[in-house]
């Protein structure tokens, strides 16, 4: 039942946020056409249900060439990479709201794992890599919460002179492993929801720490 309410609540929930936020996405597309590499989409390839590859849907926000640049994978908030427009829509996460369409086709749901790139999900452990994705991956969940300042956080590290990938790998990804482990022992259409208005909230005050105040037993973060 929790399966088919999540769905329906998924298609409904994508067609009317595309249509409710066309106002918004019309305008962003034309922008993105007329600055930068006069490119609108980025279209990537994901790790999705099942461990399936799928391509995701974002608004360009990086020159073309990035992943093959200095920086590879990894953004910092001072990329260079970034094009005029691309600060901020990933600042304020508009980037990814074309992945709406993702959702309505059914590559994703609006809450669940966010979609890794092969690299990035052969970082986890094999328990993690095994579990993660039995689930849809999502446009928001709990890793996408309690890591909203992951951008910050890689900047400082290269700001010290560290390296961005280990501590990605060594550090951050062994405990998104255990947020989204922590998902699955206690999803519920409850549990989406609530997710859902943590995110909005995060997003209005981003130091709140109501994450932990609403999910209990949430494995908790010391860095």
């Amino acid at each position: 039942m929790y399966k088919f309410v999540k769905r329906f609540f998924d298609i409904l929930s994508s067609m009317v946020a595309l249509t409710v936020l066309s106002p918004l996405l019309i305008p962003i597309a034309i922008g993105l056409k007329l600055t930068g590499e006069g490119y609108i989409w980025y279209f990537q390839e994901r790790v999705g249900f099942r461990n399936k590859l799928f391509n995701i849907y974002k608004f360009a926000t990086m020159l073309k060439d990035s992943p093959n640049m200095a920086g590879g994978l990894i953004t910092t908030k001072k990329d260079p990479r970034l094009t005029p427009l691309g600060s901020f829509l990933r600042g304020t996460k508009i980037n990814e709201l074309p992945q709406l369409i993702n959702i309505f086709k059914g590559d994703m749901s609006v809450v669940g794992p966010r979609p890794l790139m092969q690299k990035s999900f052969n970082a986890y452990s094999d328990n993690v890599q095994k579990i993660i994705y039995n689930v849809q991956p999502g446009l928001t969940g709990i890793g996408s919460i309690i890591f909203r300042d992951e951008e910050t956080l890689i900047t400082e590290v290269r700001d010290r002179g560290g390296d961005a990938w280990d501590f990605y790998k060594n550090t951050i990804y062994p405990h998104k492993g255990e947020l989204e482990i922590w998902y699955q022992a206690h999803q519920s259409f409850w549990t989406d929801l609530k997710i859902i208005f943590a995110t909005a909230w995060v997003v209005m005050s981003p130091k709140s720490d109501i994450v932990y105040k609403w999910f209990k037993g949430l494995p908790k973060r010391n860095f």
